[in-house]
């Protein structure tokens, strides 16, 4: 039976008289125990589209919230500034080995706090301010620590991108070596923000060798599919692996570098002391758990189902009509340009939450639209397969996303909350893992 906070109304009411959720949360700050309840609740009704979220498990969120909270820790294990790490020492040593493992990588950083100082980490790393850095431009797909002008590795440093052929959506090589080759960059990142295809490391491999550059493979989106085996690896050709921990790889907010030996200690100086104090030991304990909870059968088999889901669903909106970036995905990720259907992307994606279904308004390649009120939108398939949502169901996710692209288009908002109670019957027979909602 679904418990509430004190003070929040249910679909039938007012709340039962019942214990909290969270007690000693709620006694000490009723206002936002209401507001997590109610979060717990959102998350749990509606279909989450957005590629980079995801479900932890309970066990993950758990050590999310463990004492380990308590602790300061600059330094490494073994080299720490505060006494007292006989236990963090062991918590960050056991997630370090577990991430070399998973990943094959003969080093581990586990401190990054989240995805964008991991990557500021690696132009401390290897570059010095005005030197020249290689990535996906933001409107192609990119990120924007990949040297885009308004981040700070754009201001800092000397940001050149590639992008992505108009006929087909995708990287072309020949172009991103010409471009390496006549501006010599010392870092060259492949990975971005909303590539739908497979990412050819040893491609990329070839011209940083061919270059003199240190090759980052930014893994944020797909580190979880790499893990499961459901998308290559970049182990045997990138110098740095860059990853957030959330995401399809289903860990709490956090981030990992990785390296060959050779860039180890470079890596380690620049996260500490170089950008960072002391680590959040309490997110380091809920990585060590996501990343076993990765290399089991069971998450290898969950990794080939979210690409199967996505492809599933990219072909039912094709199928409709939708225009997708590239043709379709490889991944997690589907990137749609809605011009076509002649509503812009910010106005679909606000309709598409009305209805429940959470995906994020996204600029295309090539764009005419400004970036705040873009031509596309951007959806995945992580968190809809943590739910246990087949293949089968893409049908029906696809047909409700085309009526309510459509009625965002005429004003037809019976449609939208027609969907809307749809969409919460589908989620109500698929419960969300690590959700305390019954």
């Amino acid at each position: 039976m679904t418990t509430h906070a004190p003070g929040i109304p249910t679909a039938n009411g007012p709340a039962p008289t019942t214990a909290p959720r969270h007690p000693a949360l709620a006694s000490a700050d009723p206002d936002l125990a209401a507001l997590v309840v109610a979060e717990e609740q959102l998350q749990a009704d509606t279909l989450r589209l957005i590629p980079s979220e995801n479900y932890v498990s309970a066990a993950v969120l758990e050590a999310s919230g463990t004492v380990l909270q308590n602790k300061y820790s600059e330094g490494y294990p073994g080299k720490r500034y505060y006494e007292g790490q006989q236990i963090i020492d062991q918590v960050e040593t056991l997630a370090a080995e577990r991430a070399r493992a998973l990943f094959r990588m003969d080093h581990a950083n586990v401190q990054p706090y989240s995805g964008s100082p991991a990557n500021l980490a690696v132009y401390m790393a290897f570059l010095k301010p005005g030197d020249t850095v290689l990535g996906m431009g933001l409107p192609m797909g990119g990120h924007l620590t990949h040297g885009w002008g308004v981040s700070a590795t754009g201001s800092w440093f000397r940001g050149v991108r590639y992008g992505v052929r108009r006929d087909t959506g995708r990287v072309d090589l020949d172009e991103v070596r010409e471009l390496a080759l006549a501006e010599r960059p010392k870092v060259i990142f492949c990975g971005g923000t909303a590539v739908p295809r497979t990412i050819d490391f040893a491609g990329f491999a070839e011209i940083a060798r061919e270059t003199g550059a240190v090759l980052v493979a930014d893994v944020a989106h797909i580190a979880g599919l790499i893990a499961g085996g459901a998308h290559p690896s970049p182990a045997p050709y990138a110098d740095v692996v860059s990853t957030t921990t959330h995401k399809t790889l289903r860990g709490p907010r956090g981030a990992m570098l990785l390296s060959t030996a050779e860039h180890a200690r470079a890596i380690d100086r620049a996260v500490f002391p170089g950008l960072q104090g002391g680590p959040h030991n309490q997110t380091t304990a809920a990585i060590a758990v996501a990343l076993r909870e990765a290399a089991t059968p069971d998450f290898s088999a969950y990794a080939h189902q979210v690409v199967t889901n996505a492809r599933a669903l990219g072909d039912e909106l094709s199928a409709r009509g939708f225009d997708l970036v590239s043709g379709g995905t490889d991944n997690h990720l589907l990137l749609i340009d809605l011009t076509a259907k002649d509503v812009p992307g910010k106005t679909a994606a606000k309709a598409l939450d009305r209805a429940g279904i959470v995906v994020n308004h996204n600029t295309v390649p090539y764009d005419p639209r400004k970036p705040f009120d873009p031509s596309g939108i951007r959806i995945g398939t992580p968190a809809l397969t943590s739910r246990g949502i087949p293949a089968a169901a893409m049908a029906a996710v696809a047909q409700w996303i085309d009526q309510v692209v459509e009625a965002s288009r005429t004003g037809d908002e019976s449609t939208i909350t027609r969907i809307r109670s749809e969409v919460k019957a589908l989620m109500d027979s698929h419960p969300a893992p690590g959700l305390p909602v019954g």
